[in-house]
């Protein structure tokens, strides 16, 4: 910055916004709905499981704060669109979209790996991730603002961390928000991703309940499943929790991070670094 350039005012609070968090209903999603409620904003929770959405809205709502509760498929346009018109109708226009929802994918490979398994996966992961943008980007263009945060993980950088289907959409995650960062940072929409590494939430059991019985388990499946792992691989010696991704999110989707674009933040305690 030249010594000549105005200043500008950051506040890193969110309040008077107005965000959506998909897969708000437990882990992350929750997380992230609860800190960006805390810090002013009113949310859109939204879930395939409509009961863990309005347990998250009892929670907010009981501290204070704002929300609402959406059961909804968010792979599906139509589901997502109705919710997200429910938001701006109940809350006013749209300033912040978190597009969080996913699944594991039972950390299977290529040869492991049925074609409508690897389908789900894809539309769950990175499908609904578009989706998500799509309509952000109707309530936010025609305002010139907005910010957009797209969920992806440190198995979107590299080769390990998830199975093919998994490794593949976050991948597309990493590589949306860049595409977007690029087209419409201009236009006052600021587009990035967060990359959790092992953080502990019910991930792996609420992926097994949403793609179902014919779906091998996957509970011990993958790394970072044991605290022995858990030290070996990341320079923190310990898991992260969820709110250290809800900070992350915070911060990106707060005028503190008004010249953050197009990035890809690794939350992960140095597990990326070695």
């Amino acid at each position: 910055m030249s010594d000549t350039a105005p200043a500008r005012r950051h506040d890193s609070n969110l309040r008077d916004r107005v965000a959506i968090v998909t897969g708000a209903g437990s882990g992350i999603g929750r997380a992230v709905a609860c800190m960006m409620a805390a810090r002013g904003a009113a949310v859109g929770v939204l879930d395939l499981d409509a009961a863990t959405a309005e347990e998250t809205v009892r929670t907010i709502t009981a501290a204070g704060g704002r929300a609402a509760a959406w059961g909804v498929d968010v792979s599906r346009s139509d589901a997502l669109d109705a919710a997200v018109t429910g938001v701006v109708r109940d809350f006013g226009p749209l300033d912040v979209m978190v597009n969080n929802a996913g699944v594991l994918d039972g950390y299977f490979n290529v040869d492991e790996m049925d074609e409508q398994l690897w389908r789900r996966v894809i539309d769950i992961d990175l499908t609904s991730v578009f989706l998500g943008c799509k309509r952000a980007l109707r309530e936010m263009l025609p305002r010139g603002r907005g910010r957009i945060v797209n969920m992806a993980s440190v198995a979107g950088l590299n080769g390990t961390g998830g199975g093919a289907a998994y490794i593949a959409a976050k991948h597309g995650v990493v590589g949306l928000t860049r595409q977007m960062a690029v087209t419409y940072g201009a236009r006052g929409i600021t587009v990035n991703a967060v990359c959790p590494g092992a953080v502990m939430t019910g991930l792996r059991q609420n992926s097994q309940d949403i793609l179902g019985p014919g779906v091998p388990d996957m509970s011990r499946r993958g790394v970072a499943v044991s605290e022995d792992q858990v030290r070996a691989l990341i320079p923190a010696g310990v898991r992260g929790d969820v709110d250290d991704i809800a900070s992350a999110v915070c911060f990106l989707a707060s005028d503190e991070a008004g010249y953050v674009n197009g990035h890809t933040m690794v939350v992960d305690g140095g597990w990326r670094a070695k």
